[in-house]
């Protein structure tokens, strides 16, 4: 299967198209105004309660959350994009089916949470797109 030219062009479409994607993310702090958006200034937070401990949170710990995921996102496409691009040295081996799954596991969760930006026109595209990576790549490994 994985000498296959076919399967070979759609994971190099693939990875180039999440690397590129990766790649991107890494700049939406500052590309969606992170800093603008969410501010430093402004009436206090509830605090993080748990259990016996409680934590004031401030709203730079917010905007650092926010940074800190969106960065953490960032690795993980790039991550996928280069295993991806990858595949022919991997997909034969005994590993290969539960990568994939986990691999379409994660278009598909970050398919699902599309939503969260909302439910314009792109929004939906966006989603629908997302989920055929998963297609994709959970296809291949029960193929």
């Amino acid at each position: 299967m994985a000498s296959d030219p076919l399967l070979q062009v759609a994971f190099a479409a693939c990875g180039v198209f999440t690397v590129a994607l990766g790649l991107v993310h890494f700049a939406m702090p500052w590309l969606l105004d992170f800093d603008g958006a969410i501010p430093t200034d402004g009436e206090p937070l509830r605090p993080l309660n748990l259990l016996a401990f409680s934590y004031q949170t401030k709203r730079s710990d917010i905007r650092g959350i926010a940074q800190i995921m969106n960065h953490a996102v960032s690795y993980a496409l790039v991550t996928i994009g280069v295993l991806d691009l990858l595949a022919a040295r991997w997909l034969s081996t005994w590993f290969a089916p539960y990568l994939l799954g986990w691999i379409a596991g994660w278009w598909f969760l970050r398919a699902a949470t599309q939503h969260n930006m909302g439910s314009r026109l792109g929004d939906r595209l966006v989603a629908i797109w997302f989920s055929l990576l998963g297609l994709f790549h959970l296809a291949v490994a029960v193929l």
